[in-house]
């Protein structure tokens, strides 16, 4: 391989001796470039980081039974942002009536009035005086009433009730009035005049109350097809917008990669060569490496050779064969790692000195297997030269 051999000083000649000269990646103005491609990483970066909060939502949405348990809003990325989920503003008063409602039947104006010309009726028959007001407990001495009747209930506070709309469906209303008279078949006796009205009027209004059940029930039925309906129109409604966002970020996230791939060609064309000297230098400095970082420098060089073995016992590490891009995180990699090591042994010259035992030969032993590769590569290719 033709290089230019250009003279600079080592990479790093030791642990406790780092230079940190100014990594001259391009050529030309190489600190503005290597800047500007800098700032095009943190960019997508940034990017990359919203797009993953927002696959976050899509995945936790398909992953619920039906999609219903969406949150509206994820959590905060790193730069303190929040992504939202469109969904349709509804305010208080509207979320508080659809909650009272839900779930329950509410008549329609007509049934309300056939309703209401029945309780009319009720009211008026000449036996329906004694349920018109709430019983006077402390007036008739009932010292037990309380305590045999759970719900007191009377005609009055009913229609009291029905005027200022507090029903919201005929069911709720014929409750009621059952109440009343269940009430004083209760506490009263059989043979007492009370129990014997409340049971004639009871038994009037059940004969009254079936003559407009088959129109409630068809309401009902009717109103539980169109929740049915007004659901599954919900859910597919929540699916779409779903999808839409899955087809967005596959767009955005596809963009990203040629975005990336584009950035790595023009990195890998501006990139200059490593001189040999450089190499000579690189090839030192992994030997200086801990186990750890060195693994970890190994592992890059199998990113881009899957065939190398990275993680064998003896490996032998050919440098020129290594593409320039691999050789440049080398050698960035391998500077900072050893400017850390640096700055953990105090700068002294004796990185070692703590160190002692097996684990201090064991590490030796290691970095002095790869030195060798390392120079056992060279040697061959210099025969073959």
């Amino acid at each position: 391989m033709s290089v230019h051999v250009k003279e600079e000083p080592l990479l790093v000649p030791n642990c406790c001796n780092v230079e940190n000269p100014e990594l001259a990646v391009f050529n030309g103005n190489g600190e503005n470039e290597l800047e500007d491609f800098g700032t095009c990483v943190d960019v997508l970066t940034a990017r990359v980081t919203q797009l993953e909060q927002k696959v976050v939502e899509v995945e936790q949405f398909y992953s619920t039974k039906d999609g219903a348990a969406q949150t509206n809003t994820s959590k905060s990325n790193s730069g303190g942002k929040k992504i939202a989920i469109s969904q349709p503003n509804i305010s208080k008063c509207n979320s508080a009536g659809k909650e009272k409602t839900k779930g329950k039947h509410v008549s329609s104006p007509e049934l309300m009035r056939q309703f209401a010309t029945i309780f009319r009726q009720l009211a008026q028959h000449k036996w329906a005086w004694p349920f018109l007001e709430p019983v006077d407990v402390k007036g008739l001495g009932l010292h037990d009433y309380y305590k045999v009747i759970e719900k007191p209930m009377d005609l009055g506070t009913i229609k009291n009730k029905m005027e200022s709309s507090g029903y919201s469906n005929v069911r709720e209303i014929y409750a009621d009035v059952r109440l009343v008279f269940k009430n004083a078949l209760r506490y009263n006796e059989e043979k007492e005049d009370v129990h014997v009205m409340a049971e004639s009027l009871l038994q009037r209004f059940e004969e009254k109350w079936l003559l407009i059940m088959p129109k409630l029930v068809e309401e009902e039925k009717k109103q539980a097809e169109e929740e049915a309906e007004g659901r599954v129109n919900k859910q597919l409604a929540l699916e779409a917008a779903q999808a839409d966002m899955a087809r967005e970020l596959s767009n955005e996230l596809y963009e990203i990669d040629m975005e990336l791939e584009r950035l790595r060609e023009t990195v890998v064309q501006r990139c200059r060569k490593l001189s040999t000297q450089e190499k000579k230098g690189l090839s030192a400095a992994l030997g200086r490496l801990s186990p750890e970082d060195l693994s970890k420098a190994l592992k890059m060089v199998s990113e881009s050779n899957p065939d190398f073995p990275a993680g064998a016992p003896e490996v032998e590490l050919d440098i020129d064969v290594q593409s320039d891009v691999t050789l440049w995180r080398l050698k960035v990699f391998v500077q900072e790692a050893l400017k850390a090591a640096n700055k953990s042994c105090g700068g002294t010259n004796a990185p070692n000195n703590n160190n002692t035992g097996e684990i201090n030969k064991n590490n030796a032993k290691r970095r002095r297997e790869i030195s060798d590769a390392i120079n056992k590569a060279s040697i061959k290719r210099a025969k073959k030269a």
